[in-house]
This record gives C-alpha cells, structure tokens and sequence, in this order.
C-alpha cells in the first residue's frame, strides 16, 4: 500500500496506480471533484484517508486575526495559487466584506516563502495568512522565525506552527489526522478495502495562540480570544 501526504503526493499515487491502495492525508483537495473518490462514505477506488476540503476555514483565520489587529487594512497571503486556489478565493471574499486590502504572494518553495514574507514587509501588511501546504509545514520553524524577525503577525493552519513561533493556528491536529491514518493502514493490512472505508474529515479544530510571540511583537491578546483558546503558549 501507499501512504501519501500533500496534495502532489496523493495526486502522483493515483496517476501511478488505481489498483495499490492509498491511505492520504490532503487537507487542500476535494476527493470528489479531484476523481479519487465517488464519495466520502463509500470512496469506491484505491483511495482513502484524510480530506479537510474547507476553504472557509482561511476566512476564520482572518477573522481570528483581526481580533488582535484591530485596525487591520491590509494582508499578505501566501500560498499556491494552484492547491490554495479555493482558500484564497474564500480569503479574498471575507477580506471584502471586512474591508481588508489583500495582495497574494506565492509560496510554493521555500524560496518563495522567503521572498513572500519579504513582500509582505516591503507593502507593510499588518498580517500574514499563510495557506496550508506540505512546504509550510515542513518550515515553519522558519517561516516563524523570519516572520519575527520582520514584525509580521502571522496566522496558519497548522497547530504545530505556533508551537514552532507562529502567532496563531486554527486548524485540525496533523497529529490525529496521521494516527486516523495509522488506524487505515492497520485495516488495509488485514484484509479491509479502502473503497470500503469512508473518508474522514477532521472534527476537531484547535485555536492556538502564542503569546510569547504575541509580547515580542508587541500585541496584547484580547482576553475574550485567549478564553476561547485550546491551547496558549507562554513563555
């Protein structure tokens, strides 16, 4: 069997094999509009695993983050303008109705999340939404660094970004996604078919706030979002 994570890998498991089964973790695509599954509760094919699909999530973020930068008026997106297609288009809705200027930086090396966040300094953007890819987490220590560095608040999916420094998360546990797919693997081994396994969408999203990153940037979380916080990271 294959055990894919991001959405190139996945999309290259199933242009090598529709016959090996594929256990996944995609948290930009959707299964069903991509072919891979003819449905979440019964996928039908070789494919499997773990699909968030939910570009509304980058408005929550946005949301989230102008909580802490009350007079928010403009923001740097950074992400792949092909996987994070969805999610930049929900991002820019959300930034008209909240009277937000946006302007979009590629991410897709990590390279370009350099000079990204060298751009997002240069217009002087108030914050940074940082889109969901297998590159932003395999940086984002980095990426956290860099963006302190610079004085750019910083938003993300990942929780273990703002473990790594990032400002704040909301998002799904990569952890729990990659122990659900633990869980796959073990079936598939034993005989299961992955046609027969649903699809699983993560349930639980997690609000993560640095607040040592917070005080280095010089913002005062509102008491209001650190109550509603799974976890706060304090120094």
């Amino acid at each position: 069997m294959i055990y894919a994570r991001g959405p190139a890998s996945v999309a290259a498991a199933v242009q090598a094999t529709r016959t090996i089964p594929i256990v996944a973790i995609d948290l930009e695509s959707d299964p069903i509009a991509k072919g891979f599954a003819k449905s979440l509760a019964r996928p039908g094919g070789n494919v499997t695993g773990i699909f968030l699909d939910l570009p509304e999530l980058s408005a929550k973020q946005l949301q989230l983050i102008r909580e802490i930068v009350p007079k928010l008026s403009r923001v740097a997106l950074l992400g792949d303008p092909q996987d994070n297609a969805a999610q930049l288009r929900a991002t820019e809705r959300a930034a008209k109705t909240f009277g937000v200027e946006v302007q979009t930086f590629e991410g897709r090396t990590a390279a370009e999340l350099d000079a990204g966040l060298e751009g997002a300094s240069r217009i002087r953007a108030g914050a940074v939404l940082i889109f969901s890819s297998p590159i932003v987490f395999a940086h984002s220590t980095r990426i956290a660094a860099i963006a302190r560095d610079k004085r750019l608040p910083t938003v993300s999916l990942f929780t273990e970004f703002a473990e790594a420094g990032g400002l704040l998360t909301y998002g799904p546990s990569i952890r729990e996604a990659q122990r659900r797919c633990g869980v796959y693997v073990g079936k598939i081994l034993s005989g299961a078919k992955p046609r027969e396994l649903p699809i699983e969408r993560p349930e639980k999203f997690e609000l993560v706030i640095n607040l040592k990153t917070a005080k280095a940037l010089g913002l005062t979380i509102p008491p209001s979002l650190l109550l509603r916080a799974d976890q706060v990271i304090d120094p």
